[in-house]
């Protein structure tokens, strides 16, 4: 009863994680547009865009760090579960993914409706989340590649990296802000299969097979081999002995 328990608030935590994450990441286009705008920045250049961007990704996610944390470890992204079981530095049960995967799944659909109906008119056009823009089996490539490179990123930063929790999250923000870019011509992209659920949903396209091939086998598979990379390269310490009784 008490993994059940344990399960379900696990679950729980990360619907309400996923819901809040994808209402706010959703209006970075046009919080970078207004913050641009408001100080004069909007025909500098798009390196000031980026820079804005980049920030206001810093401080989200430095925020959903701590509510994360706060909520006993709640995650936003199916693929982070999968990796950090796979590099060996979580051990959750099959019940509780089974649980937590649907959790988040529905936790963007509600958080992508949301954000549909908040956003002011103005801004509507820049929602609408990540879409195919190439053929589906390089969209598939290109979105495992991605998935392949900041699962391996997010996982040295986190376990290897600085201790600084303002420097991790600046690493974060730049690493998820360059590979944005990088797969904008691809897939969007997403990174995150519960992002791109709910998104689809909304455009109601997320029961075709290139919603599950492109955007949840692909970076399933990605999560999974960063994580044995990293694991290969940095195994975790072996467990203590336990003393023997006299």
């Amino acid at each position: 009863m008490a993994m059940a328990a344990s399960a379900v608030k696990a679950a729980a935590a990360d619907g309400v994680v996923t819901f809040l994450w994808v209402l706010c990441v959703s209006t970075l286009g046009a919080s970078t547009a207004a913050v641009t705008r408001y100080l004069s920045l909007h025909e500098e250049g798009a390196a000031y865009a980026l820079l804005v961007t980049v920030s206001l990704l810093s401080l989200l996610l430095f925020a959903f760090n701590l509510l994360c944390d706060a909520l006993g470890g709640a995650s936003f992204n199916p693929t982070a579960l999968a990796a950090f079981y796979a590099a060996g530095l979580t051990s959750p049960s099959l019940f509780s993914v089974a649980l937590r995967l649907p959790a988040q799944a529905a936790g963007a659909v509600g958080g992508a409706l949301a954000i549909s109906e908040l956003m002011p008119a103005q801004y509507k056009h820049m929602l609408g989340g990540p879409s195919l823009k190439v053929d589906p089996h390089t969209g598939a490539v290109a979105e495992g590649l991605l998935t392949f490179v900041i699962t391996l990123a997010v996982l040295w930063i986190i376990v290897r990296g600085p201790r600084n929790a303002v420097l991790k999250t600046a690493m974060l923000s730049v690493s998820t802000v360059s590979l944005v870019l990088a797969g904008a011509a691809y897939t969007g992209p997403s990174m995150n299969p519960a992002n791109a659920f709910g998104w689809a949903y909304v455009n109601d396209r997320h029961n075709t097979w290139e919603q599950l091939y492109v955007y949840w086998i692909c970076p399933f598979v990605g999560a999974t081999l960063a994580a044995w990379t990293f694991r290969a390269v940095f195994p975790p310490p072996a467990p203590k002995p336990k003393a023997k009784k006299a």
